[in-house]
């Protein structure tokens, strides 16, 4: 335990200048687009030039970028992340209503995908170059090349307009009824993770496989364990190592994915926040909610790399 408290403290240490880089580039980036923040506080309102340099100086965007930098830091830590200026209030306020539910729907979609592609892959492994194999392996292909757009589309059509089986779009919240809930998020968590869970379906084949063929494995049945005994215990700890990091990797596939899916299906997420925020030219906005995501897909990367050492204890002598 101690082992890993120090690694994990090392690993925190690390994802600060990680962060910091997250967010000067962020900063940089809205700060040399088109987007003039004064603009946009007065669109619709024919603001002089007077106000508009008055509203610069009152926020700090007439002072050098270092000091715009520090102070735009300063904020972030502070809990600050300004102010929309569609709707006149804090990004914070807005951010935190919307990420819940796209937590909800990642979370709800990485867990559809771990519990698709963990017996496919394994029953590919198994039967490998026999016909169970051939249609894991078909069926995972076709996953892979089919976009989670592509599919949420036909599941609109086909299950919630011609069969009649779900919403169409929506949100209801699960404290008024799971049931609601559970409706309307089944066929977005179902768009975004039927992709992810056709590609941890080959990891998992290729590591399982790779496991199979190990001396031990060989020996542990020959010497009577059954084979059930034998993936259970030994092969599936060993073999999920490199499925559980590439799945880190997968979660910033599905929050970005998010912002598409919850377009399509009017799910009031952090993706329709930051399009809608794009659209009518909300800065603060935008910044916010990137900044947000970053850091959430390096905290998620973080938890699964402390996964990683509790299931690879090998590792924590030499991390």
């Amino acid at each position: 335990m101690t082992a890993i408290l120090r690694i994990l403290a090392r690993r925190i240490a690390l994802l600060v200048p990680l962060l910091l880089g997250i967010v000067l580039f962020v900063f940089l980036v809205m700060r040399f687009s088109d987007i003039d923040p004064a603009s946009a506080f007065y669109q619709g309102a024919n603001p002089t030039q007077e106000q508009l340099h008055q509203f610069r100086e009152d926020n700090g965007l007439l002072d050098s970028l270092p000091v715009r930098y520090v102070h735009f830091v300063g904020d972030l830590l502070g809990g600050d992340m300004g102010i929309s200026v569609l709707t006149r209030s804090p990004v914070i306020d807005q951010i935190t209503t919307a990420l819940p539910l796209t937590m909800q729907l990642t979370f709800l979609g990485l867990g559809i995908a771990v519990l698709l592609s963990l017996p496919l892959g394994v029953t590919a492994a198994i039967y490998r170059d026999r016909l169970p194999d051939q249609i894991i392996r078909v069926i995972s292909l076709t996953g892979v090349a089919a976009p989670g757009f592509w599919l949420a589309l036909l599941m609109i059509q086909y299950l919630a307009v011609d069969l009649g089986w779900f919403p169409t779009g929506g949100y209801v919240n699960p404290g008024d009824s799971f049931t609601g809930w559970l409706k309307t998020m089944t066929l977005p968590a179902l768009a975004l993770s039927l992709p992810v869970a056709a590609q941890m379906t080959r990891i998992v084949r290729t590591s399982v496989v790779e496991e199979l063929d190990k001396d031990y494995v060989r020996t542990a049945v020959g010497s009577g364990l059954p084979p059930v005994v034998v993936v259970g215990r030994n092969v599936l700890r060993n073999a999920l190592i490199n499925p559980l990091t590439v799945l880190g990797l997968r979660v910033g596939y599905l929050l970005g994915g998010a912002v598409v899916i919850e377009t399509i299906f009017s799910l009031p997420g952090m993706g329709k926040l930051m399009i809608d925020a794009v659209k009518n030219g909300d800065p603060a906005v935008v910044q916010g909610v990137v900044i947000t995501t970053a850091v959430g897909f390096v905290v998620v990367n973080l938890v699964i790399d402390i996964l990683y050492l509790l299931v690879n204890p090998r590792l924590r002598g030499t991390s």
